[in-house]
């Protein structure tokens, strides 16, 4: 049986390969593809509206325990391709 995680965005629940696992590195959110990456990560679902939500609610700084801004661009140019 797949595991299921909370988008950070929506709040909704869905199984994990659904969703795009995001960790921060250096100050910056990283798309992790194959959720293999060091440290706590992050669920999202890969499209701009959820990227949005999750930013307007300073999800990413809660789900990964950072202080401090951070830089969501690299996502961003993930996700919008």
């Amino acid at each position: 049986m797949e595991s299921v995680r909370t988008c950070v965005g929506c709040r909704s629940r869905a199984s994990r390969s659904s969703l795009l696992r995001v960790v921060a590195r250096n100050s910056q959110l990283v798309a992790d593809e194959s959720a293999r990456m060091p440290g706590r990560g992050a669920w999202l679902h890969p499209t701009s509206e959820c990227l949005d939500k999750a930013i307007r609610r300073r999800a990413f700084g809660r789900a990964l325990r950072v202080e401090g801004p951070l830089d969501t661009r690299p996502l961003e140019n993930r996700l919008n391709g």
